[in-house]
Protein backbone atom coordinates (compact mmCIF):
# COMPACT_ATOMS: atom_id res chain seq x y z
CA UNK A 1 0.00 0.00 0.00
CA UNK A 2 1.80 2.94 -0.96
CA UNK A 3 2.26 6.04 2.24
CA UNK A 4 -0.56 8.69 2.52
CA UNK A 5 1.84 10.85 4.52
CA UNK A 6 4.60 10.33 6.84
CA UNK A 7 4.89 11.37 10.49
CA UNK A 8 6.58 9.37 12.87
CA UNK A 9 5.72 6.56 10.99
CA UNK A 10 4.04 5.94 7.94
CA UNK A 11 -0.10 6.44 7.55
CA UNK A 12 -1.14 3.89 4.81
CA UNK A 13 -4.26 2.98 3.94
CA UNK A 14 -5.77 -0.42 4.81
CA UNK A 15 -8.15 -1.71 1.38
CA UNK A 16 -10.66 -0.70 -0.48
CA UNK A 17 -13.15 -2.55 0.57
CA UNK A 18 -15.30 -0.53 2.71
CA UNK A 19 -16.12 2.73 4.09
CA UNK A 20 -15.38 4.50 6.52
CA UNK A 21 -12.17 4.92 4.80
CA UNK A 22 -9.52 3.02 6.85
CA UNK A 23 -6.25 4.22 7.40
CA UNK A 24 -3.19 2.60 9.31
CA UNK A 25 0.22 3.63 11.40
CA UNK A 26 3.04 1.36 11.56
CA UNK A 27 5.76 1.88 12.55
CA UNK A 28 8.52 -1.20 14.48
CA UNK A 29 5.66 -3.49 15.50
CA UNK A 30 3.10 -1.14 17.37
CA UNK A 31 0.20 -0.26 15.07
CA UNK A 32 -3.04 1.39 14.91
CA UNK A 33 -5.96 1.85 12.82
CA UNK A 34 -8.38 4.62 11.90
CA UNK A 35 -11.74 4.50 10.65
CA UNK A 36 -12.35 8.14 8.34
CA UNK A 37 -16.42 8.10 8.43
CA UNK A 38 -17.94 10.25 5.80
CA UNK A 39 -21.24 11.63 5.21
CA UNK A 40 -22.47 13.58 2.37
CA UNK A 41 -19.19 13.49 1.17
CA UNK A 42 -17.57 15.42 3.95
CA UNK A 43 -15.68 13.73 7.16
CA UNK A 44 -17.87 13.55 10.12
CA UNK A 45 -15.68 11.65 12.48
CA UNK A 46 -12.84 9.53 13.32
CA UNK A 47 -12.71 6.49 14.95
CA UNK A 48 -9.25 5.31 16.57
CA UNK A 49 -9.10 1.42 18.04
CA UNK A 50 -6.27 -0.62 18.55
CA UNK A 51 -5.11 -3.68 15.49
CA UNK A 52 -6.19 -7.41 16.65
CA UNK A 53 -2.47 -8.85 17.24
CA UNK A 54 -0.58 -6.09 17.37
CA UNK A 55 0.95 -4.42 20.05
CA UNK A 56 -1.03 -0.96 20.55
CA UNK A 57 0.73 2.35 20.30
CA UNK A 58 2.07 4.38 23.71
CA UNK A 59 0.17 7.39 24.17
CA UNK A 60 2.76 9.88 22.44
CA UNK A 61 2.39 7.89 19.27
CA UNK A 62 -0.76 8.00 19.57
CA UNK A 63 -1.06 11.69 19.45
CA UNK A 64 1.96 11.54 16.78
CA UNK A 65 -0.88 9.39 14.73
CA UNK A 66 -4.09 10.96 15.58
CA UNK A 67 -3.11 14.94 15.54
CA UNK A 68 -2.10 14.35 11.29
CA UNK A 69 -4.94 12.08 10.54
CA UNK A 70 -7.61 14.86 12.35
CA UNK A 71 -5.38 17.27 10.33
CA UNK A 72 -5.26 16.21 7.20
CA UNK A 73 -8.21 13.30 6.98
CA UNK A 74 -10.36 15.21 3.71
CA UNK A 75 -6.43 14.93 2.34
CA UNK A 76 -6.41 11.60 3.45
CA UNK A 77 -9.68 10.84 2.15
CA UNK A 78 -8.93 12.14 -1.54
CA UNK A 79 -5.26 10.36 -1.51
CA UNK A 80 -7.89 7.76 -0.79
CA UNK A 81 -10.49 8.08 -3.55
CA UNK A 82 -7.25 8.96 -5.75
CA UNK A 83 -6.02 5.19 -5.37
CA UNK A 84 -8.62 2.82 -5.01
CA UNK A 85 -11.42 4.67 -6.83
CA UNK A 86 -9.67 6.30 -9.80
CA UNK A 87 -6.53 4.25 -9.68
CA UNK A 88 -4.03 7.36 -9.80
CA UNK A 89 -0.81 7.43 -8.67
CA UNK A 90 -0.48 9.10 -5.12
CA UNK A 91 2.86 10.80 -3.33
CA UNK A 92 3.13 10.30 0.18
CA UNK A 93 3.91 13.98 1.78
CA UNK A 94 6.46 14.06 4.26
CA UNK A 95 5.14 15.94 7.17
CA UNK A 96 8.35 17.47 9.19
CA UNK A 97 6.45 19.93 11.28
CA UNK A 98 4.47 20.28 14.14
CA UNK A 99 0.33 20.51 13.02
CA UNK A 100 -1.72 23.27 14.18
Amino acid sequence: MPALCGHFGAIRPHTNAHEPVPVHRDRDGPECRAEILLGNGAVTDIRYAAVAGRAPLAPRAMQCFAGPVTARAEEIVQKWIDFFVLNKPVRPERITRRLK
